[in-house]
């Protein structure tokens, strides 16, 4: 539910159309999941733009996350700085399959059937300017572990310095897979172990230009490395930049 910033006031424009645009990518999100029948879905934060003012995008958020319980996939959800703990978000109804991440210190989470660990931290407050990786917990041994950070990773001067911290940091902690909120552009940081920004689901203004979408992650379970990491997109407009 980002706010159309001025696109009304200019006759033609697909204003209706762009209002329920985030909605309908994050749809999109969920019938990729099923689709593909994936073990588990990762939000890397701010999975509303602000505080829920509209109970109706909680709602809606709700029940695509019950389809994703409906099809047995887990979510592990961390909040961002958009939608931290002092925003309403946590009077939003999540789901049982819904893990939120504690907000206070990290926490490392087990995937009930798979070896699979995960550490993660929600935002506490919408302005966090600390370094949090050094607080993460330590890798646990056989199994395949996973970041979930919202973070400017290398100093992005696009984007606000929350929860700074470097590549190398990341590289270093132990991690098999870092996905990374914030960014708002699909990137791969580093490969083997992955540091991965999946970028914002939709472009939520002219700024925001190509394509938006999620991850598909393959991951080989013997040897537990990344096999492939697949962009597909999910945005329901897509914005250019032309020269005319």
């Amino acid at each position: 539910d980002s706010p159309l910033r001025g696109l009304e006031a200019y006759p033609g424009a697909p204003a209706e159309r762009l209002r329920i645009a985030t909605r309908q990518a994050f749809d999109r999100v969920v019938e990729i999941a099923i689709e593909e029948r994936v073990d588990f879905v990762i939000i890397a934060g701010d999975l509303f733009d602000t505080e829920v003012k509209d109970f109706n995008a909680a709602l809606a958020a709700a029940e695509q996350l019950r389809r994703l319980d409906r099809a047995s996939i887990p979510v592990y959800l961390i909040l961002g700085n958009h939608d931290s703990r002092e925003e309403m978000t946590r009077h939003v109804p999540w789901p049982g399959n819904v893990t939120l991440f504690d907000h206070k210190r990290p926490q490392t989470v087990r995937h009930p059937t798979l070896p699979v660990a995960l550490h993660g931290m929600s935002y506490p407050r919408r302005e966090v300017t600390e370094n949090l990786v050094p607080s993460y917990p330590a890798p646990v041994a056989g199994s395949f572990n996973i970041g979930l950070l919202h973070t400017n990773a290398g100093g992005n001067s696009r984007h606000a310095a929350y929860a700074p911290c470097s590549v190398e940091e990341l590289v270093t902690k132990g991690y098999d897979y870092w996905a990374l909120g914030h960014v708002h552009e699909f990137e791969v940081l580093h490969e083997q172990p992955h540091v991965v920004y999946s970028g914002n689901t939709q472009g939520r203004h002219a700024r925001e230009v190509g394509r938006k979408g999620c991850l598909l992650v393959t991951v080989e379970e013997q040897g537990r490395e990344v096999c492939e990491v697949e962009f597909r997109e999910t945005a329901i407009v897509r914005w250019f930049r032309e020269t005319i």
